[in-house]
């Protein structure tokens, strides 16, 4: 899925509009026990990283250094460490949420937050797919166990990790139906969605029947209606935490179950994504590439709410 978009600098945005994005300078860490030092080539962007820059969040006050995703090559390696030697080309999800650190030429993790990078992916492609492979994985795969023949909707299903996780149900050999708007109802049944619901004409509740998997990526109202598709002793999985008693109870009232996860870094989860992307079967869309030093004109569009897929920054050529 190449990139559909080319940066092209404005005058008009500056580093301003991304608090914290101005760029702060640092040494060259060094890898502890257990940790390797990654030279970054690409770092994906994922809606938290706005949240945090806004918000501070779990990073406390800027200045700080934002983002989760990574693909590079092994710099150097600490001690204890026998997965990976320099010069290895590597990618994986910094642990969330105290791991940030991917805006930066260089950046140390646990070794077991990353594995080799697929030689049929660039590191655009590795870069954008951890997180929200990771989500994917660890709902559909993990949580919900999900089966051939099963039957899963997925609620933003040409979002960033909607995309990802239709592309995975699939592999699963499930049956997906996939909300979207009008605009993107091309872009999902490309993916492999079998039913496209258009959320904004269409009541969820009586269009899909007999869900055994529903993955919640935009809760408020869809979310709770969602749970209605559920057959008896079905599953509604959520990446969003937040305001989730209402829910329970109302699965509770359907006979139904209702779970949340916070995504962790996961080496058997990014082995399973390393091996899918391999065969070809998982790719990231990504809506646009940006250098690391436009980080900020990055999140401004991000913001927009109107990509389709992964923003990316590279870092290096």
């Amino acid at each position: 899925m190449p990139s559909s978009k080319k940066y092209t600098p404005s005058r008009a945005r500056t580093a301003t509009r991304c608090g914290g994005l101005s760029g702060v300078v640092r040494a060259r860490p060094e890898p502890g026990v257990g940790q390797i030092l990654v030279a970054v080539h690409a770092a994906g962007l994922n809606p938290t990283d706005a949240q945090h820059r806004r918000l501070g969040l779990f990073l406390g006050e800027p200045p700080f250094t934002l983002g989760w995703d990574v693909s590079g090559v092994v710099e150097s390696v600490g001690l204890g460490v026998s997965l990976f030697q320099p010069g290895d080309e590597v990618f994986g999800m910094l642990p969330y949420p105290d791991g940030a650190g991917a805006y930066a030429e260089y950046v140390t993790g646990p070794v077991r937050a990353f594995v080799p990078k697929p030689a049929a992916l660039s590191h655009a492609e590795a870069a954008a797919l951890p997180m929200a492979a990771l989500v994917a994985w660890q709902t559909l795969v993990e949580t919900a166990h999900v089966q051939r023949g099963q039957r899963v909707l997925v609620l933003g299903a040409a979002g960033g990790v909607g995309h990802v996780a239709v592309q995975l149900a699939k592999a699963r050999g499930a049956y997906v139906l996939g909300t979207a708007s009008t605009a993107k109802s091309d872009f999902v049944r490309g993916l492999g969605v079998d039913e496209v619901i258009d959320y904004s004409t269409t009541d969820i509740a009586k269009e899909a029947r007999d869900i055994d998997v529903v993955l919640d990526l935009v809760g408020g109202a869809d979310r709770l209606r969602s749970l209605e598709t559920l057959r008896p002793g079905g599953i509604l999985v959520s990446s969003l935490p937040v305001d989730f008693d209402e829910v329970t109870a109302r699965a509770a009232e359907l006979g139904v179950r209702a779970t949340n996860i916070v995504v962790e870094h996961d080496h058997a989860g990014m082995t399973g994504i390393a091996a899918l992307a391999e065969s070809g079967r998982l790719r990231a869309r990504i809506a646009a590439t940006y250098p690391l030093a436009a980080a900020a004109d990055a999140h401004a569009d991000a913001e927009t709410g109107r990509t389709t897929g992964k923003l990316v920054l590279t870092v290096r050529p």
